[in-house]
């Protein structure tokens, strides 16, 4: 049965590298440390971690470690080494490679954890590369120079260094190309910004025009390098002169790619090595062959790293450029869209400074606010209140979301200081969280909308009063027939007839004036001003007390009026909103039942009130206690419960119109309480207003419940 194309593959890499690995132990066994069974060099080290890695994702893994060992133990046997310090060199060698692929998984785990053989791409992976073959040769160098002292060869400290650093050495240079040839694609794909750019060229450096100068500088790099390692190891070996070879190796790293630079130092290395191993050089005035190639292994690995973190921090500032152009890019265009879409907008959007100087506007703005090209500020521009009166600076929109109010829909009247329409326009301002003091105003024109508005109004007024005549009309003649008092079969009848149409048209005439009512409380500009809140609730109460047979139960109301903060608000409204609340606690209870109403307050926090009216009554159906506020809709419908269900929603507009909140809950112990909120008595005259020209809708939410009268006596 055919292996699947994974399987196949994977197959086919083992095959490669073990024939590669079997070349490079080879070529290792070649040269041995005078008379030892030891090699010079070993690039078979280099050549496993690259295999290894290779294979680290595949599930073969350990058949790849297996058929590592069986080669280097076979390799060894023929070139002469005794079977059992062969084993003690596999198991080095194993041991070398296993160490280095669990250090260098914990200190370069990007790479690791990539597709394929990963790619080298920072500063940072040469680092943890170098780290991970010094850690997996030192764990070697335990073993193998350990074997050679205890199978009768002398153990010395320059064998352990010479399999130090020949170890660090191959693994540091050939692993480095493997990883940087590990995703060829990548430099050989064509960007639109350059032209195609072959493995050996700089990211983000081949020129557009020219490319034969690349080829150029390649082939002079490769004759130069030629040169000075002739020059250096075969010509003038008696002088000094291998720190020039450096210059080389920058001159790679700096004009071409980490991968050609990688090649660059192994080539460059093989052929110092070589010339060193054959007593040629500048290192061959070193005696002792071990020593001669000790310090060309050092010489080696130092001019690969050297080159290999010159060209990686080339390819990471090339990459951080890159990404800083292409944020750039994006956030010109982001930019440019947001500069469309706010030139584009109906509604005016300027950005406002904390001295009122516009640091952006568009069109629509200037067009509304009625601006002169020159204008650069907010004094260019007069902003009133609904009905006339100035607005101060104090309650100018950005100024108020300086003071960490949150203004939404406030209705402002603009006069244009250069002359023009008057216009009413609803502002909405948020302070922006960018540390400094800026501000963003929205206009949007209500100009139409308000006078639409106003004539509804005025309309409304007109026809209620007019429908008002005719109801009296019907309610006079009812009486008129009631008092005649009807005889015969059908007195009965009549009667009942009779009571109909009047209770009719009281009901039409409660429904007038609560449209009326709620008119008043939407429209009519209001006036703040300290109002003790005491006096008014025990007026409220004596007018609810002295009606007779309230809601049908026939018993006085019981009032609990506890100590009131006094308030800043409109005097009618706030009467309003109290006769609407308890009259509500008195009609809605149970036939029989003596109404028990709790009026208390509390400091809901500076500068606001939160006022509770409670009561024992019949409550509030689960699920409408928000229900309740919204227009024409009532709790309890039918039975002896009459209203046109506008008294709460009342009640809230004047809540609202005063910047405050109202909320209705069940009361413990049965009953319901509703809760709102007004300015205190002691806030600033000058308090901030919202869409209606009162206080912003910063005023609190929900408030906790809880303190003096929360709940009724028994």
């Amino acid at each position: 049965m055919p292996a699947p194309p994974r399987s196949g593959a994977v197959l086919r890499r083992t095959t490669a590298f073990a024939a590669l690995y079997a070349v490079a132990v080879f070529v290792g066994r070649m040269e041995l440390v005078g008379g030892t069974a030891m090699g010079l060099v070993w690039p078979a080290a280099g050549v496993g971690a690259v295999w290894l890695l290779a294979q680290r994702h595949e599930r073969s893994q350990w058949l790849d470690v297996l058929v590592l060992a069986v080669i280097a133990f076979v390799v060894n046997l023929l070139t002469g080494a005794p079977a059992r310090l062969a084993v003690f060199f596999v198991t080095a060698n194993v041991v070398q490679l296993l160490v280095f692929l669990r250090v260098f998984a914990r200190l370069c785990p990007q790479v690791w954890e990539a597709p394929g053989r990963g790619a080298l791409e920072r500063v940072q992976h040469l680092w943890g590369l170098l780290a991970a073959a010094l850690a997996g040769a030192a764990c070697g160098a335990l073993i193998g120079p350990t074997a050679l002292g205890a199978f009768g060869d002398r153990w010395s400290a320059l064998t352990a260094m010479v399999w130090l650093a020949r170890n660090v050495t191959s693994i540091v240079a050939i692993t480095a190309l493997g990883l940087c040839l590990g995703r060829p694609s990548e430099y050989l794909t064509v960007r639109p910004d350059r032209a195609p750019s072959a493995w050996w060229q700089a990211p983000g450096r081949a020129p557009e025009r020219v490319p034969g100068r690349w080829a150029a500088e390649l082939c002079a790099l490769v004759v130069v390098s030629a040169a000075a390692y002739a020059v250096t190891f075969g010509v003038t070996r008696d002088l000094p002169l291998t720190f020039l070879l450096i210059a080389v190796t920058v001159w790679a790293a700096v004009r071409f790619s980490t991968a050609f630079t990688a090649l660059h130092a192994l080539v460059t290395g093989a052929v110092a090595l070589t010339f060193t191993l054959y007593g040629d050089g500048p290192f061959a005035s070193v005696s002792a062959s071990a020593g001669r190639v000790l310090v060309a292994q050092v010489f080696v690995g130092v001019a690969a790293v050297v080159g290999l973190a010159l060209a990686l921090g080339r390819d990471e500032r090339e990459t951080l450029a890159g990404q800083r152009a292409a944020a750039g890019r994006e956030v010109a265009a982001q930019a440019g869209m947001l500069a469309a879409i706010v030139d584009s907008m109906h509604d005016g959007l300027v950005v406002v400074d904390a001295d009122g100087r516009f640091v952006m506007s568009n069109p629509a703005a200037r067009g509304l606010l009625g601006l002169p090209a020159s204008a650069t500020g907010i004094e260019d521009y007069a902003l009133f209140q609904p009905d006339g009166a100035p607005l101060g600076r104090r309650r100018l929109p950005h100024m108020l979301a300086l003071a960490g109010h949150e203004v939404r829909d406030m209705e402002v009247r603009v006069c244009p200081s250069g002359g023009g329409e008057e216009r009413m326009l609803s502002v909405s301002a948020t302070r922006l969280p960018t540390g400094e003091h800026t501000t963003v105003v929205v206009f949007h024109d209500v100009t139409a909308e308000r006078r639409h508005r106003d004539e509804l109004t005025a309309f409304a007024g007109v026809v209620a009063h007019d429908l008002r005549n005719p109801l009296t009309t019907i309610d006079g003649w009812a009486q008129l027939l009631a008092d005649a008092e009807p005889a015969g079969e059908a007195a009965g009848e009549l009667t009942e007839g009779i009571t109909r149409i009047r209770r009719a048209a009281a009901q039409m005439r409660e429904l007038i004036g609560d449209l009326l009512a709620h008119a008043t409380a939407r429209d009519a500009p209001i006036t703040p001003v300290p109002i003790d809140l005491g006096r008014m609730v025990r007026e409220v109460a004596a007018a609810r007390g002295d009606l007779p047979g309230t809601a049908g139960h026939g018993q006085e109301p019981v009032f609990h009026i506890g100590e009131l903060d006094a308030v800043r608000a409109d005097r009618a409204l706030v009467r309003q909103l109290l006769d609407n609340l308890i009259g509500n606690a008195v009609k809605y209870t149970a036939p029989g039942q003596r109404p028990r109403i709790t009026v208390t307050s509390a400091i809901e926090r500076p500068g606001w009130v939160r006022v509770e009216v409670a009561d024992r009554g019949i409550g509030i159906p689960a699920g409408l206690h928000e229900a309740i506020f919204e227009n024409f809709r009532r709790a309890h419908q039918g039975g002896s419960y009459t209203g046109s269900g506008l008294g709460l929603a009342i009640c809230k507009r004047i809540a609202e119109r005063h910047g405050g909140t109202i909320r209705a809950e069940d009361n413990p112990g049965g009953g319901s309480r509703f809760s709102f909120t007004l300015p205190a008595a002691d806030a600033p005259a000058g308090a901030p207003e919202n869409a209606s020209g009162d206080v912003p809708g910063d005023a609190p939410g929900a408030a906790p419940h809880g303190g003096a009268g929360a709940g009724l006596p028994e």
